[in-house]
């Protein structure tokens, strides 16, 4: 008969298949299956080991639908991961508009974070995010 040790073996590599299908998903934008892993139980707001939260890793990529996904399941649109960078930050980084978008629309605060996003559109004269920015906030 396994002994409880081995149980627990068992639901932590069940754990970590689930984990890296909901990065892979996020990193891929799909929205479907994160909405069907969240749903099944995976934190909308896990994180890797670097922490990046779910909805980072989709803003990063550029999957406006994704962070919309998640920001709809309850994800935090302002969660910094290890380096203080927030999901909305990201994005104006990597001239995502439509996550920037979806991020604001989720509740993204522009000033939080270092480098905020704020902080990043100034460093890469990003005025038309400025202005927008200047809008929500």
């Amino acid at each position: 008969m396994p002994s409880s040790a081995g149980c627990d073996t068992l639901v932590t590599v069940a754990d970590d298949e689930l984990a890296g299908r909901a990065f892979a998903a996020a990193r891929a934008g799909n929205a479907d299956e994160l909405s069907a892993l969240v749903k099944g139980g995976v934190p909308v707001d896990l994180r890797t080991a670097a922490g990046d939260s779910l909805i980072m890793l989709a803003a990063y990529h550029g999957h406006a639908e994704a962070v919309s996904t998640l920001v709809k399941l309850g994800a935090d649109a302002d969660s910094p991961n290890d380096h203080g960078q927030t999901p909305l930050a990201g994005a104006v980084f990597k001239a995502s508009d439509d996550v920037v978008r979806a991020l604001l629309d989720g509740g993204a605060d522009p000033f939080s974070g270092s480098p905020s996003a704020v902080d990043t559109a100034r460093m890469f004269g990003r005025l038309e995010l400025l202005a927008l920015f200047e809008r929500k906030g």
